[in-house]
């Protein structure tokens, strides 16, 4: 039996997917490589000495969905395949409900006729908008989402939840990433953003290797330790790990799942900044700037449901995160050779 994985190509996906095929599972990818290489698929297959299959291809092109159904025996599917940047979502919010909501529609609906009912959702704790209380648990009540990208994955979830209620074959879990950071220990894969990186840590690390000048934070006056902003970073291998552990746990559970996947501690942009400058041994200029609207002083998981349950804790501290990313980003200064023009 073999695992699909919409979007494997990508920065989470392709850790996933080498923390699947480690385990001994059989891994087909499929991605339409808008935002991420194939080089990534096969450098995970030299890290592993085991190739995934792949198929270039879109998650809302339903005779793909089809053909790929009929030709491998799915047992499950993760489904990391989408949209994520946030400001490109205000830009252009119908590409992100088309790629993101469509997608899934588009998705669930192959999964359905093919008679594969276990599926792991990438989500977002941008779900909850600005939370109720900190740490955000599970029972936090969503909030609105300040964008289109947020929206997009909560009207997801939304979807989700009424199919799992109408149909009891469906096994979903619904995956709540806080802030994914690092890379692999080898510095073979991590993430490559095509553009101008949407993200704090990648934004840091380009200016250390000298692709940006310069790192700009936004808000200097919260009531934080520093005055920047606090979030919770989870390292990304931590985050795949958190992903065999849901698949695993609907093996034997139907219905909806819910979990966080953060660290339960926060770090402010400052912090982060000096922890890289630890990992790099370099300066990381850096400019104060006005806060963003819509941004909110701190948040950070609550993460005990996950222990409980999947039995699932991140493991890797602030430091490796730094030594990881810092790593990745050195011995790859313009990311993977076959990306687009940066």
């Amino acid at each position: 039996m073999t695992l699909l994985i919409t979007g494997g190509a990508g920065y989470i996906g392709s850790h996933t997917v080498l923390e699947f095929l480690s385990t001994g599972r059989d891994v087909l990818v499929l991605d339409n490589l808008c935002n991420s290489a194939q080089e990534s698929l096969a450098r995970v297959a030299s890290l592993t000495g085991r190739t995934p299959g792949f198929i270039q291809g879109d998650v809302r092109d339903r005779a793909t969905l089809d053909a790929l159904f009929t030709q491998h025996q799915i047992e499950g599917v993760v489904h990391f395949a989408g949209l994520k940047a946030v400001g490109e979502s205000v830009r252009q919010p119908l590409s992100y409900y088309d790629n993101n909501v469509a997608g899934t529609l588009t998705l669930c609906q192959a999964m359905a006729d093919a008679g594969v009912f276990r599926l792991v959702f990438s989500s977002s704790a941008t779900v909850y908008g600005t939370p109720a209380h900190v740490p955000i648990d599970e029972n936090c009540p969503l909030g609105q989402p300040t964008n289109p990208y947020g929206r997009s994955k909560a009207m997801v979830e939304h979807i989700l939840q009424d199919l799992a209620t109408s149909d009891p074959r469906w096994a979903i879990a619904l995956l709540r990433y806080f802030n994914p950071v690092g890379a692999h220990a080898s510095g073979q894969i991590g993430e490559d953003p095509h553009g101008i990186p949407n993200n704090l840590l990648p934004y840091i690390s380009q200016v250390a290797v000298g692709r940006l000048p310069q790192v700009s934070v936004f808000g200097s006056d919260y009531p934080t330790v520093d005055g920047t902003g606090v979030r919770d970073y989870i390292h990304v291998v931590d985050l795949a790990l958190g992903h065999l552990a849901a698949l695993d746990y609907l093996q034997a559970h139907s219905g909806t799942h819910i979990w966080n996947l953060g660290t339960g501690t926060g770090y402010s942009v400052l912090q982060m900044i000096h922890a890289f400058e630890a990992a790099c041994g370099r300066t990381i200029p850096y400019q104060l700037a006005p806060r963003r609207p819509g941004d909110i002083a701190a948040c950070w998981a609550d993460a005990q449901k996950a222990a409980q349950e999947l039995g699932w804790t991140a493991q890797r501290d602030l430091a490796q995160m730094m030594a990881d990313t810092w790593r990745w980003q050195s011995g790859n200064p313009n990311g993977y050779p076959d990306s687009p023009t940066k």
